[in-house]
């Protein structure tokens, strides 16, 4: 497995990473593929690489790319799930079916959290309550921040700079 860093290119599959990166509980519907065109999704994405602070990693086994994290700053009006300020990006991540438990979110996640230590206070996200990601933020120094909207569990790991 090679892990690199996330270039414009790379957009196609970071759409497909997107749309992995929903929790789905066990016995729920399956979300439609077209769901990331939605606009609170979409915005995790688009115009990948053409926003200050943009930034992310992709790993590759045998040339295919099967999973990705990103970071991404939110401006003007336009935040994601896990926002909690205009200086603390956001994390996005996600690894293919077939491919997950087997660590490779693990080391997308330390690869990317080490290049933005210092660069930024702290990495925030959402996640699931009930989604099993969660220890892993947890085992990488992510605590709950507080905001909770009774499903999803925001959180934040501050640099260690």
């Amino acid at each position: 497995m090679q892990i690199r860093l996330l270039t414009k290119d790379d957009l196609p599959f970071l759409k497909k990473a997107l749309y992995h990166a929903i929790h789905i509980p066990p016995g729920a519907d399956v979300p439609s593929p077209d769901i990331i065109d939605h606009p609170e999704l979409a915005r995790y994405v688009n115009d990948w690489m053409l926003k200050p602070g943009d930034l992310g990693y992709l790993a590759e086994l045998n040339g295919l790319p099967i999973g990705a994290a990103w970071l991404r700053l939110w401006t003007g009006d336009d935040v994601g799930f896990g926002f909690l300020d205009r200086q603390i990006p956001e994390l996005s991540m996600s690894v293919v079916p077939g491919h997950r438990g087997q660590g490779v979110g693990t080391l997308l996640l330390n690869r990317l959290l080490e290049e933005a230590d210092g660069r930024y206070e702290g990495v925030s996200l959402s996640v699931s309550s009930s989604n099993p990601a969660r220890r892993m933020y947890e085992r990488a120094g992510f605590e709950p921040s507080g905001a909770t909207d009774g499903n999803s569990i925001t959180m934040i790991k501050l640099s260690d700079r």
